[in-house]
């Protein structure tokens, strides 16, 4: 980043390879339509270019400062869209899907206790897989950026996931059971 901020075109051209696939990913996991998330990569990156000075290591990783511009970005983007009466410029009924009704008390407490659950399945993992799924899944890591973290091969951080995937699978069947 420091490279960035100083304006070098071939660290940041390293930058947008590695992360731009993943940041249109993770916007579009997010509800944006992949015309759209298009659209708010490219102004992501392009923050990222201009304000690469004001990234500190001391906050969190790269990815998660990327990762937290790109939501900024996709929230202003839905604040916009719903502030902009219908039939403006700038209307495009194909970029996001129609907005879920509000959820109900009852899938409010069942998404509650759903989270509930998978937190407590999680404690439950030994903690070399719970920590592969937290890379890989809530820190958007790829897994060969898991097995570099946790300096193990590839393979290893495969099989970490298969078999943290498939305990969470039996800890989650055995507590909806209960």
């Amino acid at each position: 980043m420091a490279a960035i901020a100083r304006g070098d075109r071939a660290a940041f051209t390293r930058l947008f390879l590695r992360y731009a696939p993943k940041i249109k990913a993770h916007l579009e996991a997010r509800g944006a339509a992949p015309g759209a998330s298009d659209e708010l990569t490219q102004e992501v990156m392009l923050a990222v270019w201009r304000k690469a000075a004001l990234y500190d290591p001391a906050r969190g990783s790269v990815a998660a400062w990327l990762y937290t511009i790109s939501r900024n970005f996709l929230f202003s983007q839905l604040r916009s869209e719903r502030r902009r009466p219908a039939g403006e410029p700038g209307d495009d009924v194909d970029t996001f899907p129609e907005p879920s009704p509000a959820p109900t008390s009852e899938q409010t407490l069942l998404s509650a206790e759903e989270h509930r659950s998978l937190a407590a399945s999680l404690v439950e993992l030994p903690p070399e897989q719970r920590a592969v799924l937290q890379g890989a899944y809530w820190r958007g890591q790829s897994l060969q950026e898991c097995a570099v973290e946790q300096q193990v091969p590839l393979g290893t951080v495969k099989t970490r996931v298969r078999l943290a995937l498939e305990r969470l699978r039996g800890l989650m069947a055995g507590r909806r059971t209960k």
